[in-house]
């Protein structure tokens, strides 16, 4: 299934947070900003792959996708208490997933950091170690903020040979590497895929 998601006003989602996998082993890669140069990706630690465990960090990271937030920012976003967003986007600024920006000028004369998502998962390899369901969950949780005449999704049945399906794998990651590697417009729309590839239930 593969569905394009227009984000509704006010939302910095995109969600590219579906996944990139090896396929036949079950490992994902949560996908946020541009893809840096180059494909060769390291394994992610046990505190990284733990820090992306959770829907909440997920959705953070893709909410700084576009434009730094700060930490009232996202949970005016989330519509979460802002004490327990600064716990998540704290543990993802520990682990390299978020980047605090210089301090700003806030309302009434106060003092604001901002934070961008760095693109650091699109450069490690996760392992089965974080399941699907959290991905899963994600989209979900994004999805349901888009009218449903907004998703545009797809769902096709095939039945291949194991060529076939390494192809079919090989292309797909092609696609969605060739669009993650392209600079973000500016004036474009902030759309989101998710794609699933499974074996169907007897």
């Amino acid at each position: 299934m593969t569905s394009a998601v227009p984000q509704p006003p006010n939302q910095d989602v995109a969600q590219t947070h579906g996944a990139n996998r090896d396929w036949r082993a079950g490992i994902y890669r949560p996908i946020e900003p541009t893809s840096p140069q180059g494909n060769e990706r390291r394994p992610a630690t046990d505190a990284e792959r733990k820090a992306l465990a959770s829907v909440v960090r997920l959705r953070i990271l893709r909410l700084c996708l576009y434009e730094p937030l700060t930490n009232k920012q996202i949970a005016e976003r989330l519509d979460r208490n802002p004490a327990s967003v600064l716990h998540h986007v704290r543990r993802l600024v520990q682990q390299g997933f978020l980047a605090a920006e210089p301090v700003r000028p806030g309302p009434r004369g106060s003092k604001e950091v901002p934070y961008s998502a760095t693109g650091k998962s699109w450069r490690l390899d996760f392992g089965p170690s974080i399941g699907q369901n959290t991905m899963l969950r994600t989209f979900f949780d994004e999805v349901a903020q888009v009218p449903e005449h907004q998703v545009v999704s797809t769902r096709l049945g095939l039945r291949l040979s194991e060529q076939q399906l390494n192809e079919m794998h090989h292309k797909l990651e092609a696609v969605l590497s060739e669009y993650a590697a392209m600079p973000h417009d500016p004036t474009g729309k902030r759309v989101s895929l998710f794609l699933a590839v499974h074996p169907e239930p007897r």
